[in-house]
């Protein structure tokens, strides 16, 4: 980024913790963890599959993000977020008595 906006590494780092609260890592890794819960939510991938389709190095280094920001494994986190579909619709509303 620094080199294509003709600046310093550091200039980047100061705008880009100005204009978003963060660093570009941890913006990215923010990021990439989000892509991967959502793919832990609504999929059946392996974790493998997943780390390298979010731009995780490794497994273990989704693990490690998984853990450090949200203080659970992908797999804890995708037996408890997991959506089925199940119950996902409004029931019939109750007939109302007058």
């Amino acid at each position: 980024m620094a080199r294509r906006a003709g600046v310093s590494v550091r200039h980047v780092t100061r705008l880009f913790d100005e204009e978003v609260g963060t660093t570009p890592a941890r913006y990215v890794e923010q990021v990439r963890l989000e892509a991967a819960q959502a793919q832990l939510e609504t999929g059946d991938d392996p974790l493998p599959l997943v780390a390298r389709r979010t731009g995780f190095r490794s497994p273990e280094s989704l693990r490690r993000a998984f853990v450090r920001h949200l203080g659970v494994t992908p797999g804890a986190f995708r037996t408890s977020f997991r959506t089925t579909g199940v119950g996902t619709k409004d029931p019939a509303p109750a007939a109302v008595s007058p």
